[in-house]
C-alpha cells in the first residue's frame, strides 16, 4: 500500500489542493479524480461526513488517511480547522475550452475581465457553480486555480468550467459588459448563451475588453454609493438572468 505521504508529495505539484472538508466534499460530488486525502481526526471527520454529505461517507472512508497534526500542517500554507485535505486532478485545459465554448449553451458563462482578488474570484466561482453557470473565465495574470481561490470557491470548480483565457479567445456568444454608464439591467432580457463581463475591483474593465462590440448594462444603485463587490454584482446578474428564465 502507498503510504499517503509519499503519494502527496508526488503528486503535489501538478494537483489542485483541496482544503478543508467542504472543498472535499464538492469536488468529490462534481467527478473530481483524487488520489490522496488525509485528515489529522478520520472519526471526527466520518462524523462530519455522516452529518453533512451521507452520500459521501462510503467514498471518504475509502479514500480518508489520518496522520499527525504536524505532518498535516506541513502539507497545507494555511490549516483548515477542519484538519482535512486532498490533492485531485486539474480537468484537461482542452476540455474546459470546448466546453465554455459549446453552442447552444444552458446558462451564462461569467468573464472576471483583470481580477485582482484571489477571494473574490472563488466567491464569483462559487456563485457560478450555485446557478448553473456554464463556467468562469479570468482575464489577466490571475490564475483561477490557484489555492486561495480554490478555497473560498469550496472546491466548486469541479462543478463548473474554470479557466483562465485572454480576451481575444473568449467563447463566442453575445456579450453583456457591466458598466456605470450602461443600460439598466433590470430592462434587459439576458440569454442563454449571454458572456457577462465584469471589470477588475479598482479599474473596471480594461481597454482590450472595451474594443469588443457589447451591450453595456449597469447594476442599479443608490447615487452616491461607489460600487459593488465584484461578487455581489455577479450575483445580482445571475439572479436577474435567472429570474428570466423561471417557467411562466
Amino acid at each position: 500500500m502507498n503510504d499517503p505521504l509519499s503519494v502527496w508529495h508526488r503528486a503535489a505539484d501538478s494537483s489542485v489542493l483541496l482544503d478543508g472538508f467542504h472543498a472535499l466534499k464538492h469536488a468529490l460530488r462534481f467527478g473530481a479524480a483524487v488520489p490522496v486525502a488525509v485528515t489529522t481526526d478520520r472519526t471526527a471527520t466520518l462524523a462530519l461526513a455522516a452529518d453533512l454529505a451521507p452520500d459521501l461517507t462510503g467514498r471518504l472512508a475509502a479514500l480518508l488517511t489520518e496522520v499527525p497534526e504536524p505532518a498535516y500542517r506541513a502539507l497545507v500554507p494555511r490549516p483548515h480547522p477542519t484538519g482535512v485535505a486532498a490533492l485531485a486532478v486539474r480537468p484537461p485545459r482542452a476540455a474546459q475550452r470546448e466546453r465554455l465554448a459549446r453552442l447552444p449553451r444552458p446558462a451564462p458563462v461569467v468573464v472576471l475581465d483583470n481580477p485582482r482578488n484571489l477571494g473574490n474570484a472563488g466567491a464569483v466561482i462559487r456563485l457560478a457553480a450555485g446557478f448553473g453557470a456554464t463556467g468562469v473565465i479570468t482575464t489577466g495574470t490571475l490564475d483561477p486555480w490557484h489555492p486561495t481561490v480554490v478555497r473560498a470557491a469550496a472546491g466548486l470548480h469541479y462543478a463548473t468550467a474554470v479557466e483562465h483565457l485572454e480576451v481575444a479567445d473568449l467563447p463566442p456568444g453575445p456579450l453583456f459588459a457591466l458598466d456605470p454608464e450602461g443600460e439598466d439591467l433590470r430592462d434587459v432580457k439576458l440569454p442563454d448563451d449571454a458572456v457577462l463581463a465584469f471589470g477588475s475591483e479598482r479599474t473596471g474593465l480594461s481597454p482590450e475588453l472595451r474594443s469588443r462590440p457589447a451591450h453595456h448594462l449597469a447594476l442599479p444603485m443608490t447615487p452616491q454609493v461607489s460600487s459593488y463587490n465584484l461578487a455581489t454584482s455577479v450575483a445580482m446578474t445571475l439572479y436577474h438572468w435567472s429570474l428570466g428564465n423561471r417557467p411562466a
